[in-house]
């Protein structure tokens, strides 16, 4: 079935112009053109739609109001913004209603590789249920403890930006949420940024104040959630992961950017936990059963349970936000390195061997000589399985001891 795609603006000679230009794609897309917001309402009502690419400011009933309704009614639509507007305060009210932001003028190849980075994920996940809640998600879950700090730190008077971005550098949730807001064209910021606390500083104390105090970007983790698995555990093995990452990266002479991306993925790579927990505590506490009772991996008794698991769930939201996709397709693939679409050692090979490695440690420190669970296959046609003790020797040979010990958050 070919997907529909839904382009609204209230100026017919640029929805024209996108006719023209779109024309090519006519047997992969079916696609539709409204004049209007309330057009675009009458058409949803009628038709089926996978993606709605809209301007920002309309008269009438402007693209704010028209995600918003579409969030409600259709939160599996993917909400793409495409707009030539830059006034704050407008672009502050789309935070939460929009996957993406496209500034005008905006090239072909790039509205065209949104909208089918966007379809790929639908299929990556294909679960309608989680379909709906992911694509509703407006906030990121945190940590307590870290919530309550970043919001005590921006309240405070003499709040800092290294501060502040020191603490959300901390948070899965909250570094995804940065680097979503960052990366897009929201704030138009000119570089790709990969660091959660050169995000923060770039997008500056007082539109990290609004984000956070006034729209609320951020949301601590439930009690419920806290109580089914220890959180704050995850959220260690995710930092850890990545500094082992780090080091194959560097050893394997990656550039800076990879070596960026690398980290970030492997903050990131177990994001999906945190949200099937936060918005399905019972039923995760189904997975640790299968897990403890059938002895198999979390990420495959969260397949039986789900029908996805946690790597899928966060590799679909930070997709939807429009993060590097060779981060995604780590967070994606990083249980099953032998299906991205990458040949060769790359992020998703490093995230693999590193979350691995981070394992062994955590459970067997400094005494483990084979890694087990990793993919052979896969390595052995990279020509990097000879390669895994040498990595192994030079993080215990980096510190004196497992390196891994006096890694801090303020480093990442």
């Amino acid at each position: 079935m070919r997907k529909r795609i839904l382009f609204v603006d209230d100026e017919v000679n640029i929805l024209k112009g996108l006719q023209r230009s779109l024309r090519p794609l006519r047997k992969q897309w079916e696609m539709v053109f409204s004049e209007g917001a309330g057009n675009a309402l009458k058409m949803l009502g009628k038709q089926r739609i996978d993606v709605i690419v809209s301007d920002m400011r309309m008269p009438g009933m402007d693209g704010t109001q028209l995600r918003e309704i579409v969030k409600q009614k259709y939160p599996e639509m993917v909400r793409i913004i495409l707009s030539g507007h830059s006034d704050q305060e407008m672009i502050m009210k789309t935070v939460k209603s929009a996957h993406q932001y496209l500034s005008k003028p905006c090239e072909k190849d790039v509205i065209v590789n949104a909208i089918n980075r966007s379809l790929s994920l639908r299929d990556l996940l294909n679960q309608p249920l989680l379909l709906n809640l992911l694509g509703g998600i407006e906030t990121m879950p945190s940590l307590p403890v870290l919530y309550a700090q970043v919001m005590e730190a921006l309240k405070s008077e003499t709040a800092s930006i290294e501060s502040v971005g020191k603490i959300i550098a901390k948070d899965m949730g909250m570094t995804a949420k940065v680097l979503q807001l960052v990366n897009s064209s929201f704030f138009g910021m000119p570089t790709h940024i990969s660091s959660a606390r050169e995000a923060v500083t770039m997008l500056g104390i007082d539109v990290v104040k609004t984000l956070v105090l006034g729209i609320e970007v951020f949301s601590a983790l439930s009690k419920n959630s806290v109580s089914v698995i220890p959180i704050e555990k995850i959220h260690g093995n995710c930092v850890k992961t990545a500094g082992i990452a780090r080091e194959i990266a560097i050893v394997e002479k990656m550039g800076k950017e990879e070596i960026d991306n690398v980290m970030i993925a492997s903050i990131l790579h177990d994001l999906g936990k945190l949200i099937l927990i936060e918005y399905f505590p019972d039923k995760y506490k189904n997975v640790i059963e299968v897990v403890k009772r059938e002895e198999i991996p979390v990420f495959e008794a969260e397949t039986k349970v789900f029908g996805v698991s946690h790597a899928q769930v966060g590799a679909y939201v930070l997709g939807l936000w429009g993060l590097p996709d060779n981060v995604i397709e780590a967070i994606a693939f990083h249980h099953h390195p032998e299906e991205n679409m990458v040949d060769g050692f790359d992020l998703c090979g490093v995230v693999h061997v590193a979350e691995l490695m981070e394992y062994h440690e955590q459970y067997q420190p400094g005494t483990w000589e084979t890694l087990i669970g990793v993919n052979k296959s896969y390595l052995g046609k990279c020509n990097m399985i000879a390669r895994i003790p040498m990595w192994r020797d030079n993080l215990r040979n980096k510190k004196q001891g497992w390196f891994l010990k006096s890694i801090a958050w303020s480093n990442i």
